[in-house]
């Protein structure tokens, strides 16, 4: 016997969230809309999600100055990558898969955009502080709207006097225990991945 928690079709997903508020769909538009494109111009921040020809999920985060994302016309948009730690995750999923979707956030906008669709072509164009773009992601728009603030209110994502403190990420304590190198190996490694921060955006 099955689990009786166990959720497999529509109905028994609908049994328990309820039906949509009706109207509500058409919030989502086939076109960036002008209140969307007020918001992406204003954003710093995304994030970005592909899948592999198997179905395969990555969530990769990008950010610059506000506006790094161009807007070419209504239904396209065009997402520049800047020099990283060159794994492309991303990239490769979208040479075999060629849909994606974004989330733009806002600091201190509790709502976000969320942008589906294909990308056609990856082409060099956007440049920022003197470097041009490695490449960049052109969308071709099939699907934009707004999300509702529910889970940046929940989650005070916004309210700095919610924050913890900073947790200190040591890329090089992962290096030393993945490769079974020295302990004085951490210390160089992380001082690195800071002098990158500070050279290498």
């Amino acid at each position: 016997m099955g689990d009786p928690h166990s959720i497999e079709d529509q109905g028994a997903l609908r049994r328990v969230i309820g039906d949509p508020i009706p109207g509500l769909g058409l919030k989502n538009q086939s076109v960036i809309s002008d209140e969307a494109r007020d918001y992406i111009e204003r954003s710093p921040f995304l994030v970005l999600a592909t899948s592999d020809a198997e179905g395969r999920l990555d969530a990769s985060p990008k950010g610059d100055e506000p506006g790094f994302c161009l807007i070419e016309d209504e239904r396209t948009l065009v997402i520049p990558d800047r020099p990283g730690n060159k794994l492309v995750y991303g990239l490769q999923n979208i040479l075999a898969n060629p849909r994606v979707g974004v989330i733009f956030m806002l600091p201190g906008t509790p709502e976000t955009v969320r942008v589906n669709g294909t990308d056609p072509d990856l082409l060099a164009r956007l440049a920022a502080r003197g470097k041009p773009a490695v490449l960049a992601i052109r969308i071709r728009v099939e699907e934009c709207f707004h999300h509702c603030a529910k889970a940046f209110i929940r989650s005070k994502l916004w309210k700095p006097d919610g924050w913890s403190e900073r947790l200190k990420i040591s890329f090089g304590a992962m290096a030393v225990k993945q490769m079974k190198l020295g302990d004085d190996v951490a210390a160089k490694f992380d001082a690195a991945v800071e002098d990158d921060y500070r050279t290498n955006l």
